[in-house]
């Protein structure tokens, strides 16, 4: 690759977690959606906790599944991005241990990839555009006046 084409791209390197924040946020959204939408799909997901021993399973379903929507859209938007990064770090890390504990890699792979993009959303932050990129820029100016 020529040097100009990769300077291109390092000029750019902000743009490539937008790829995974949209990724990322549209999975958790639209894996939640049903369960958001129907009560009696929620009351499946509660059954489902419950069978794997879950204290409390309706509220750790209605919990679960309004964490992953709303964080969902928050890394579409790029907005509190950290925070919401570490809201599923909690829930994939849960995840793991209540439904993936058995069967090996192939089933729980999702669960790894959803926790691995979270920890990289919780270091990196949201990259560009992000609605936190661009709070961060409006508040530039007031801290300089200071």
């Amino acid at each position: 690759m020529s040097r100009m084409r990769i300077d291109w791209l390092e000029d750019r390197r902000e743009y490539g977690m937008l790829f995974v924040r949209l990724i990322i946020g549209f999975h958790l959204m639209y894996g939640t959606l049903d369960n958001v939408a129907s009560w009696e799909r929620m009351l499946e997901f509660r059954d489902f906790l419950s069978g794997h021993g879950v204290p409390w399973p309706l509220a750790g379903a209605i919990v679960s599944v309004w964490a992953q929507a709303i964080c969902g859209l928050l890394f579409i938007l790029g907005a509190a991005t950290r925070p919401a990064a570490a809201i599923m770090i909690i829930n994939f890390i849960a995840a793991l241990g209540i439904a993936h504990r058995t069967g090996g890699y192939p089933p729980a792979a999702l669960a790894f990839v959803m926790l691995f993009s979270s920890i990289a959303l919780l270091i990196h932050g949201p990259g560009k555009p992000a609605v936190d990129e661009w709070l961060q820029r409006r508040q530039r100016p007031d801290s300089a006046n200071r």
